[in-house]
């Protein structure tokens, strides 16, 4: 069968995201064909666009995450059944499409209080948030901790969520409007680091003593001074480059800031296993369905718009979490 989907034939700016038709395979020994209702847009997409990351092959669609219902199963499949309503984030790219063939493992049943299009707003930003505050650090109650780039779309799900689990979220954002929506989504402090010393407001805040971890999805413009935010024997969680790469620098650099932890988490490696993966899903719409969690879709564009989309998303002029609609 065939399909309109975005092909990507070569490294560019949102230009080379072109809307072609393709050609849908039927599903193979443990693959499912998904009809897209949903398609979620992220950061990560561009940096495969922009070869920051190496797309597998040339050329390629991009996309990483969706919400649809299961039109056809192959040999050895077990996870979903034909009419099962499903969601992804990971695996092989190509969400960017109308239907697509894909392996069964990453397909999670989407529960009656989740429909598709927050499904695919929420899936990989709340996978992610739930990896890094349940396994990347074992968020405690009571803690006070830092969140970078609060009113993007993992920020909104991470600080709304820390805050359930009892902890005192500090924001940042680069705008005033960005400010107002993280202080909505269970930030207690809000730091404009357009126009204020992060660094210094967190030591003020915490009386010195800083935090006990540091989520950064900003990267190259906000990493070298997150690290004077830590406590001693904190961990700066870079989970994201959305400024830029960091740059390289001396290891001795933690030991000198206190003994500092370092880690660079992606979902894929979170999520490698089923079990991981179900577990992680569950506690994510357990809180969505209960309310505890809101991911509200800010933007929607149609897929033929997705440069549109792309060009919003690189300059950063979108708050919370954004959809492609087939």
């Amino acid at each position: 069968m065939q399909c309109k989907a975005i092909v990507v034939h070569q490294i560019g700016g949102p230009e080379v995201l072109r809307f072609e038709d393709v050609e849908v395979p039927e599903p193979g020994l443990g693959q499912a064909r998904v009809r897209h209702l949903a398609i979620g847009l992220n950061f990560v997409d561009i940096y495969f666009r922009t070869g920051v990351y190496p797309a597998p092959s040339m050329p390629y669609t991009p996309g990483t995450e969706g919400a649809g219902v299961v039109e056809a199963i192959g040999p050895g499949v077990s996870e979903v059944r034909v009419g099962d309503r499903v969601a992804y984030a990971g695996g092989p790219l190509g969400s960017y499409a109308q239907a697509r063939v894909m392996p069964a493992h990453f397909l999670l049943k989407l529960p009656d209080g989740v429909d598709e299009a927050h499904a695919a707003a929420a899936m990989l930003k709340g996978l992610t948030a739930e990896y890094l505050i349940h396994s990347t650090y074992a968020l405690k109650a009571g803690e006070t901790i830092l969140v970078h780039a609060a009113a993007g779309g993992v920020g909104l799900i991470l600080c709304q969520w820390a805050k359930h689990l009892g902890a005192t979220v500090i924001g940042t954002a680069g705008s005033d409007e960005k400010i107002r929506l993280a202080a909505a989504h269970g930030c207690a402090h809000t730091i404009n680091y357009s126009r204020e010393d992060f660094a210094a407001r967190v030591k003020e805040i915490t009386a010195g003593k800083g935090v006990p971890v540091v989520y950064d999805a900003v990267g190259q413009a906000t990493f070298m001074k997150s690290l004077d935010c830590l406590r001693p024997r904190g961990l700066m969680v870079s989970y994201g480059q959305a400024s830029g790469v960091v740059p390289p620098f001396s290891l001795n650099l933690l030991s000198a800031k206190g003994s500092l932890y370092l880690t660079r988490p992606t979902l894929n490696t979170y999520a490698a296993r089923r079990e991981d993966l179900e577990a992680g899903a569950r506690r994510l719409f357990d809180v969505l369905a209960s309310g505890a969690v809101r991911c509200p879709v800010k933007q929607s564009f149609k897929l033929a718009e997705a440069a549109e989309a792309h060009r919003a998303l690189g300059e950063r002029a979108t708050t919370g979490s954004s959809i492609l609609l087939p």
